[in-house]
């Protein structure tokens, strides 16, 4: 990446401790740049709004406004950047429910430095980044009965199936767009249109059914 700008990233997070460290950290990288912090909830939607970074790193558990608000917030305010979280609860719920109200991924403030910014990277890149325990629990999560795994897969078009196993691979919108030939525009209206099929939410819960039902 070196001719391309850096990756722009906005850190949310009531510790200003771990803002610093993960600034120290990130300022060592050429290709992620800082561009602002947050402490709260509605600072974040702000600067979100202003700055319009690349990547979002969120915390969960915040005085006043917590992390799911807030993340809901941002995506009924349009903002598009990739959103982690990166917080210190495992609990299921709130794994799925920050997937599902559209986290691109999802990591444990307790993982080594040095993963925490390659899977930043990866991110940034385009990838859904998870903490490698909490596939499993998003996976099991997502299971549907059975009769919406089958044959919800034979209603999708040759097209959607595609997208949808490229999305399963960490694909973004653009990415598949390009392996494809075909416009970012037509991407998304046909994972509008697989959602609706397989009644899921966000295209990383259909990435982790996709994945569940590749092994199945």
């Amino acid at each position: 990446m070196h001719n391309e700008q850096p990756a722009s990233i906005l850190m949310v997070d009531d510790h200003p401790l771990l803002r610093k460290g993960l600034n120290q950290l990130l300022a060592l990288e050429d290709d992620l740049l800082v561009v602002g912090e947050a402490s709260s909830g509605q600072e974040a939607i702000d600067l979100a709004l202003e700055l319009q970074p690349d990547l979002i790193t969120l915390d969960l558990n915040m005085q006043g406004m917590d992390g799911l608000e807030t993340l809901k917030i941002m995506r009924d305010k349009g903002v598009d950047a990739r959103i982690i979280m990166l917080t210190v609860s495992d609990n299921d719920e709130d794994v799925v429910e920050a997937i599902r109200s559209g986290a691109d991924g999802y990591l444990l403030k307790d993982m080594d430095p040095e993963e925490i910014i390659d899977k930043l990277r990866e991110a940034a890149l385009g990838q859904m980044v998870m903490s490698a325990k909490l596939t499993e629990v998003l996976a099991s999560a997502l299971r549907k009965p059975e009769k919406a795994g089958s044959r919800a897969l034979a209603s999708l078009t040759s097209r959607e199936h595609e997208i949808l196993k490229l999305i399963a691979k960490g694909m973004s919108n653009k990415l598949i767009a390009r392996e494809l030939d075909i416009s970012d525009g037509t991407v998304k209206v046909h994972v509008k249109h697989f959602l609706k099929k397989l009644n899921l939410r966000s295209r990383v819960e259909a990435a982790v059914w996709m994945v569940h039902h590749q092994k199945a």
